[in-house]
């Protein structure tokens, strides 16, 4: 048996075209995205670029994260709204600066312990532990 287990949400990135372009094609589950480069860069604009999904990814999580934790607790949380940038210091090191806004009638120490766990949210943690990537090739 597998020690571990496959992965459920295998995505599939391919190249649009074959020349001259960054476009790519997502297929994640039955859901087709699109990602490229802006102009400036050498894109046609036609998709989010890498960092913009990357910063969507964190987004997503914490929401649904905060989401899940307060259904739990029955707290009033009406929407949660997370504004997210990404930068690297002078010695390249990437950063995230996420804004996090809740929305809902919350307590000084509701919204501080919801803070608390933004942090736990299953990306965030794969972001500030770092990751192994293993790459082989393939026929």
């Amino acid at each position: 048996m597998d020690p571990q287990p496959k992965d459920p949400h295998t995505v599939i990135v391919n190249l649009r075209d074959t020349e001259g372009t960054y476009t790519c094609d997502i297929k994640a589950g039955k859901h087709q995205m699109v990602a490229d480069e802006p102009v400036p860069l050498g894109g046609d604009d036609l998709g989010a670029a890498p960092y913009q999904y990357l910063k969507a990814a964190l987004g997503a999580c914490t929401v649904m994260t905060l989401r899940m934790y307060a259904e739990r607790k029955k707290w009033p949380v009406e929407n949660v709204i997370v504004t997210l940038r990404h930068s690297r210091d002078a010695k390249k090191q990437s950063m995230f600066e996420r804004d996090i806004q809740i929305v809902g009638e919350l307590t000084d120490d509701q919204r501080e312990r919801l803070l608390d766990i933004a942090d736990r949210c299953p990306v965030h943690k794969t972001l500030s532990n770092g990751v192994t990537i293993l790459s082989k090739l393939i026929d």
